[in-house]
C-alpha cells in the first residue's frame, strides 16, 4: 500500500488523498444515519500515513506545510465533513506542538515514534459544562493535584473530538493550592480514564464529540507539559483547519447542486434548469464564494508559511477574519445549493441535507464572530492612531 510519506510531490500526495476518501461519501451517509463513528475512514488515513504528515522533519516526520495540511482537510471534508474536523484537530496541534517545541523535546519525540509506528491520535480536551469555550477565558474545574512523583488528575471534559479512537489527550486543569493552569498528556489507557457518550448533536454527528471523563487518573511529573493563561491566545495558524473543514463541506453541496441542475429536466421546459436564468444566478453565486473563500484561505495560509514569528504572532485578526468569513460563506453556499434542488434537498436520503446540518457547526467552532468583529473593529481604529 502507497503512504503519503513515500511520495515526492504534494500533487502526488494530494492524489492519494483524494483515492482513499473516495469511500467516505457513502460511509458519510451511513454513521450519520446510525450516530456510529467512522473508525473505518480513520483505519484508511492511519493506513497512508496521514497521521504523521505534520510531524516536523526534525522529530523525523515530512513536515508539511500549512498549504498542504489544508489542501487535505479540505478534501477530507468534501468527502466526509465530521471525518475531516476530528483529524483536522491531531493534524494541527501536532504541526503546532512539534513546529514550537511546546513540550519536553524527550516527550514529544515519543509521541511523534508513535504516531508514526500506530497512527496514534491526539486532540486537546479544554472546554467544560460549567465555563463553556476556553477561549472565553474561564478557568477549568477540572483538578491537577500533586502526589508523589506525580499527578492526580479528576474532572469531566466536553466536545471532546474523537473521544472514540484517542490515544491521548492534552487535558487543561487548575493546579490545586496555586493559581496555574496546566496541561498534562494524558494516555487513554490510564486507569480512571473513560468517555461518556454524551454526544446527541444533529450536525457533525460522526464526530464522537463525547464527555472525556478523568476519575482520579494517576500520571507522571513529566506529564504536565505546560502552563496556560485562560483566555489568552496566541496567533495560530492551525486552526485554520476549520474553515478549510467547511470550505470542503461546502464544495460538496456546490458539486451536488451543479450536477444536479446540469441533469434535471422537467416537463415544463425544454433542456435542464441549468439553463434557467435564476438557476445560473445561483449557480455563479455559488462559485463567486467558492472562490472567494478558497483565495483568502490559501493566501493567509501562504503568508503564514512563508513568515517569520515576528510576522505571524501579529496575525491573529487575519486568521479570525478567515475563519469568520469562510464559514459564513459556507453556510450561504449550502443555502443556495439548496435552493436549486428544491424541496427534495430535505429528503433525508439527500446529502445537502447532511451538508446543511454539518455546516453550521463551523458557526460553533473558534473563534467565534463576535470576538473576530470586534478585534478587526480594532485593528482598524489601531491603524489611524
Amino acid at each position: 500500500m502507497k503512504r503519503l510519506a513515500d511520495l515526492n510531490t504534494m500533487e502526488e500526495r494530494l492524489d492519494l488523498m483524494k483515492e482513499t476518501v473516495k469511500p467516505f461519501k457513502q460511509r458519510g451517509e451511513i454513521h450519520d444515519r446510525e450516530g456510529t463513528f467512522p473508525f473505518d475512514n480513520f483505519n484508511d488515513l492511519k493506513d497512508i500515513g496521514y497521521p504523521a504528515l505534520t510531524i516536523p522533519e526534525k522529530f523525523g516526520g515530512l513536515g508539511i506545510s500549512l498549504c498542504e495540511m489544508l489542501k487535505h482537510q479540505e478534501i477530507i471534508a468534501k468527502a466526509d465533513g465530521s471525518t475531516a474536523l476530528s483529524i483536522g484537530w491531531h493534524m494541527g496541534i501536532t504541526k503546532h506542538t512539534g513546529e514550537n517545541e511546546s513540550w519536553d523535546r524527550k516527550k514529544f519525540q515519543a509521541f511523534a515514534d508513535d504516531v508514526k509506528e500506530t497512527g496514534a491520535l491526539l486532540n486537546n480536551a479544554a472546554t467544560e459544562p460549567a465555563t463553556g469555550s476556553p477561549t472565553r477565558g474561564g478557568k477549568p474545574q477540572t483538578t491537577a493535584k500533586k502526589s508523589g512523583n506525580g499527578w492526580v488528575i479528576t474532572g469531566r471534559k466536553t466536545f471532546t473530538t474523537m473521544a472514540p479512537i484517542l490515544s491521548y489527550a492534552v487535558v487543561s486543569a487548575s493546579i490545586e493550592n496555586s493559581d496555574k493552569v496546566g496541561n498534562f498528556l494524558i494516555r487513554r489507557e490510564r486507569e480512571g480514564v473513560s468517555v461518556d457518550e454524551t454526544w446527541d448533536s444533529t450536525a457533525m454527528k460522526a464526530s464522537g464529540s463525547h464527555d472525556l471523563v478523568l476519575e482520579n487518573v494517576h500520571i507522571g511529573e513529566d506529564d504536565l507539559i505546560g502552563y496556560l493563561t485562560p483566555g489568552k491566545k496566541a496567533a495560530a495558524g492551525w486552526l485554520l483547519h476549520i474553515p478549510a473543514c467547511y470550505l470542503g463541506i461546502a464544495r460538496a453541496a456546490q458539486e451536488y447542486a451543479t450536477i444536479f441542475a446540469s441533469e434535471y429536466s422537467p416537463n415544463s421546459i425544454q433542456g435542464t434548469i441549468s439553463e434557467l436564468p435564476n438557476v445560473k444566478e445561483k449557480l455563479g453565486q455559488m462559485e463567486l464564494r467558492i472562490m472567494q473563500s478558497s483565495s483568502f484561505l490559501y493566501s493567509v495560509a501562504a503568508k503564514w508559511d512563508a513568515s517569520s514569528e515576528m510576522v505571524r504572532a501579529n496575525m491573529q485578526p487575519e486568521l479570525g477574519a478567515v475563519k469568520v468569513s469562510v464559514v459564513n460563506q459556507a453556510v450561504e453556499i449550502v443555502d443556495l445549493a439548496m435552493r436549486v434542488a428544491g424541496a427534495r434537498s430535505l429528503s433525508a436520503k439527500n446529502p445537502l441535507q447532511r451538508y446543511y446540518r454539518d455546516v453550521r457547526a463551523g458557526i460553533h467552532n473558534p473563534p467565534m464572530d463576535d470576538m473576530v468583529i470586534s478585534q478587526l473593529g480594532g485593528h482598524a481604529l489601531n491603524r489611524i492612531k
